[in-house]
């Protein structure tokens, strides 16, 4: 995600961990990206039961089909949000 967003490692884990707010700039990047909109990306109506998220999560992951930068960004994604 860092080289997409055009931004170090580091400065990506900085923001992730909540040592650091990401800038307008890149926020805005990220907005680009992934193609979403600044409502979806600070969206809450996100706080849904566990299961019913799995169940969206799955859906959208069904819905990118075989697309290997799509599934990389979403491997990636899953791997750094399983680290402890």
């Amino acid at each position: 995600m860092s080289e997409l967003i055009e931004i170090s490692q580091r400065a990506l884990s900085s923001i992730e961990l909540g040592n650091n707010f990401a800038t307008s700039e890149t926020i805005d990047k990220i907005i680009k990206v992934f193609n979403i909109t600044a409502e979806d990306l600070f969206a809450t109506d996100y706080l849904k039961e566990s299961t019913e998220l799995l169940n969206m999560i799955n859906n959208n992951i069904s819905k990118i089909g075989n697309n290997p930068e799509k599934l990389e960004i979403i491997y990636n994604l899953t791997k750094s949000l399983s680290r402890k």
